[in-house]
């Protein structure tokens, strides 16, 4: 909290100069207009309805469907405490909320794993990742996700397959890349089969052999639970707008193109030849790839290759936000570089540097809203 109050302070202060950079007419608006917020907003309060989105008072027009790729799961907890604090400030409580409680997960989940002997300290750092600042402190919904993609992690690696497909399928209503947690189930379970056929043969023995292949956990069919979480969305949307494949008609929101097609400075969502941060960003995701190979928890690292390799055909300048789900296995992949006393010592030395990059990025990333009267709760 104490982090997400100094990335608010130059907006709660309505300081107009701070620390070099100019903010014009500064106040929280600011971090209420933080994209994607306010469309989540709209989803919250119009549940994809044609009509309602049409009557709510936006300064950029949307076609109705755009509205599909947000996923409904985080509107809906905006639009659940929307009539205490109305929409726009329920963007920020709902996500300031599962950020505490992600923070807490994450560190009884290294803890409990014995990951690291540093689970305060990795915490911190998992926490303060740039880009990840800002998400977890605006209306966004990429907090929820981190937990729910963490929580299936977690209760698959204790075999409660049950909840790991429950909160699978809650992430891909979320955002869809959470389906991606099925096909790194069935990449654990085809693992475990070969290994165990091999060690099997490896002894000779025939009949242990036989008995493994007639065991079968009928348990790990809840894994199924997480593409039907997407299918319930893609129900939701046929209600809503008379269209199952809606999400696939929100316009411009699938960036999935080819390999490494974020180097494309003409495309739509790219827009620029300065993307060499893009590069460390590969780099540092596919080395806890590699790392985490031979990791004891295997769906931590087919969960990482699946995502890493779904990341890499993105053609999107943002590349930073879209590969968070990656920051946490990165963090467990390289704990004891991150927990290290040099570390450390650096991530404070340049805790301005993060703040000034988090602040210059929120007066430029914002949704233009002059009217905030649909934002109320009426």
């Amino acid at each position: 909290m104490i982090s997400t109050f100094v990335f608010w302070s130059p907006f709660l202060l309505r300081a107009t100069s701070w620390f070099g950079l100019t903010i014009p007419s500064s106040n929280f608006l600011y971090i209420y207009r933080h994209y994607d917020g306010p469309l989540y907003a709209v989803v919250a309060k119009t549940l994809y309805k044609p009509e309602l989105i049409e009557r709510f008072i936006l300064d950029i027009k949307f076609a109705n469907e755009y509205f599909a790729a947000h996923l409904p799961l985080y509107p809906l907890l905006i639009r659940l405490f929307a009539p205490i604090f109305n929409y726009s400030k329920s963007t920020i409580f709902v996500n300031i909320t599962v950020t505490l409680a992600l923070a807490v997960f994450f560190y009884n989940l290294v803890r409990q794993f014995k990951l690291t002997k540093s689970p305060l300290a990795l915490t911190f750092v998992f926490l303060m990742l740039p880009r990840f600042l800002i998400v977890r402190s605006v209306g966004a919904p990429e907090s929820l996700f981190i937990m729910l993609v963490l929580l299936s992690l977690f209760f698959f690696e204790k075999k409660h397959y049950l909840l790991a497909g429950l909160f699978g399928g809650l992430s891909a209503m979320t955002k869809t890349p959470g389906v991606l947690l099925f096909p790194a189930y069935l990449l654990v379970f085809a693992d475990k089969l070969f290994f165990e056929r091999r060690e099997a043969e490896s002894r000779s023995n025939n009949l242990i052999s036989s008995r493994q292949a007639r065991t079968i956990n009928w348990n790990k069919l809840f894994i199924l639970l997480i593409p039907l979480g997407l299918i319930s969305v893609f129900y939701f949307y046929q209600i809503q707008y008379n269209d199952f494949f809606a999400y696939f008609k929100s316009g411009d929101n699938i960036h999935l193109v080819s390999p490494f097609a974020a180097f494309n400075s003409s495309a739509r969502w790219v827009g620029t030849a300065w993307l060499e941060d893009i590069l460390f960003y590969f780099f540092l995701y596919l080395m806890a790839v590699i790392t985490l190979k031979d990791f004891k928890y295997r769906s931590f690292f087919y969960f990482s290759l699946v995502f890493f390799t779904a990341t890499i055909f993105i053609q999107h300048r943002d590349i930073s936000r879209y590969s968070l789900p990656l920051w946490p296995m990165a963090v467990i992949a390289f704990e004891r570089f991150f927990t290290s006393k040099k570390f450390l010592i650096g991530l404070i030395l340049l805790l301005p540097a993060i703040y000034l990059y988090s602040w210059n990025f929120s007066l430029t990333n914002m949704l233009p809203v002059s009217d905030w009267t649909s934002f109320f709760t009426k």
